[in-house]
Formats: structure tokens, C-alpha cells, sequence
């Protein structure tokens, strides 16, 4: 065949193949929106993702920020979880347009939040709602992850009973349950721990594990050598603090960790 005809005949193969790939494979795409809700009289605005390839009721994910607020990092785990076939919501912790890049705010933002525990977790249900009522979510099927302030409130989310079935926390805070405070929760729990991490102390994981056991709740921890605070966002490195690095090695491998604990949640392979 000469070298033209062979060029022709292969195009014509192609196309054929081409014309029989599923169509799903060829215009999958992530889909994003902006959703407004509210908390009491406060204003919030989450953030929505899917993959619009997916036939019917797929597990949700609520995405909970780190202390910055809802910003482009948190927004893009929840694209690649929606690249992955999970419906995902990063939630809004602080109010509608409430994003900083300066430690101090931040610090002060999430204090704020933190001091009144039943209203952080009301916050963190009212974003929950949020993706529970989309019509894509299988409602059964949910969990929720947190970065840094994030990963504390995902914790107080199984610690306030909240109908997901597990939650993964990112170099979290790891928040004890407040004095008094009844856990009844089959929620399972995932710890991403860097071994650097300058602000957990070894007392306050003792302390955090002895009250997990207490409770009851099916929880493990996975700590990284070398890690320190904020090891999953590569921009880490940009805010001057010595105690938050990018670790990719860590983030790849937190990663895969939560993809594992999620199929077990799930009983499904995404």
C-alpha cells in the first residue's frame, strides 16, 4: 500500500473508532457552581463540583477549607474528587467573600468559630444540608473531608453524630470532644498527620486517641516522616511560616490513603 493510501486508510480507522467510543468518554467534564446558603443571618457561599457524566446518585463529599477560607485550593479538591466521580461541596466556614491570605485574620477568623462549638458545628451541618439535598448526591453514601481548620471540623462533625459515614482530616487539629459531651456516632475517622507538624503535641495526640478510644469510634492515624502543617497544598511555602511546607510525597500518599478509606466507606470502586 503506498504511503498516501496507507495515511488515508488510517484516518478512516480512526474515525470509525472514533464513532463507537463511548460518547461519556469523549465529553466528560467537571462542572462547577457557586451555590448561596445560609446560617442563621449569615451569608455563605459554597462550592459545587461534578462530573456531568455521572448517571444517577453518586456519594457526595463535603470539603471543608483550611483557616484561609474557601479558597481556590479547597475549590480545586473538590474538582478532583468530582473528576473521580464523587459529587462534591466545599463548604463555607467564615461567610460569602471571606478569604485571606494573612496568617492573622485567618488566626483570628477561625478562633472565632472555634470558641462556640455548637455553632461551628451547625456551621459545618448547614454546609452539609447543602450537598444532602442536591439531587445528584446519594444521601446514604456520604463523607467529609478537612484541611488544617478543616480537618478540626470534619472532627467535630463525627463528634456531633452527623449522617456521614466517615470523615478524613488533613493535617487537622485534632479538637477534643468538650467536657461532658456524649459521642454516639458510627462515623469512622481518618487522621493524614504530618510527623513535623509543630502544632500537635505528642500530650494532645494521647489525649485525642484516649478520647476517640473512650467514645468507641473506628478511627485510625496515618503519619508521614518529614511532614510538617499544610503538607497537601503546594502553596504552603509561599506564607513565610516555618511550620507549613508542601510535602508532595506525603500529599500523593495522604491522597491514596483517603481513596482507599472512601471505597471502604462506600463498598463501591470509584
Amino acid at each position: 500500500m503506498k504511503n498516501h493510501q496507507k495515511l488515508i486508510f488510517g484516518c478512516v480507522v480512526l474515525g470509525i473508532i472514533g464513532l463507537v467510543l463511548p460518547l461519556e468518554n469523549v465529553a466528560a467534564k467537571v462542572i462547577t457552581k457557586s451555590i448561596t446558603y445560609t446560617h442563621g443571618e449569615v451569608e455563605l457561599e459554597g462550592y459545587l463540583a461534578w462530573d456531568d457524566t455521572v448517571k444517577g446518585k453518586a456519594p457526595g463529599v463535603l470539603v471543608v477549607h483550611e483557616w484561609w477560607g474557601l479558597n481556590e485550593y479547597a475549590k480545586s479538591r473538590a474538582k478532583r474528587l468530582a473528576a473521580e466521580g464523587y459529587i462534591a461541596f466545599a463548604a463555607d466556614m467564615y461567610g460569602k467573600g471571606k478569604v485571606t491570605e494573612h496568617p492573622k485574620q485567618a488566626g483570628e477568623w477561625m478562633n472565632t468559630m472555634m470558641a462556640n462549638v455548637s455553632n461551628w458545628q451547625a456551621r459545618a451541618m448547614a454546609g452539609l444540608k447543602v450537598l444532602q439535598q442536591h439531587a445528584l448526591v446519594d444521601a446514604n453514601n456520604i463523607a467529609a473531608i478537612g484541611y488544617c481548620f478543616g480537618g478540626a471540623t470534619v472532627t467535630q462533625l463525627a463528634y456531633d453524630g452527623a449522617p456521614v459515614k466517615g470523615v478524613v482530616s488533613f493535617h487537622g487539629a485534632l479538637p477534643l470532644p468538650s467536657e461532658g459531651q456524649v459521642i454516639s456516632s458510627n462515623v469512622k475517622i481518618l487522621i493524614a498527620h504530618g510527623n513535623e507538624d509543630p502544632f500537635l503535641k505528642e500530650d494532645h495526640i494521647l489525649n485525642f486517641r484516649s478520647a476517640v478510644e473512650k467514645a468507641g469510634l473506628d478511627w485510625q492515624m496515618i503519619i508521614y516522616a518529614g511532614a510538617r502543617h499544610s503538607f497537601t497544598n503546594p502553596a504552603a511555602d509561599k506564607v513565610g511560616m516555618d511550620a507549613l511546607k508542601y510535602n508532595k510525597k506525603a500529599d500523593v500518599r495522604s491522597w491514596n490513603h483517603m481513596e482507599l478509606f472512601f471505597e471502604e466507606l462506600f463498598e463501591v470502586s470509584q
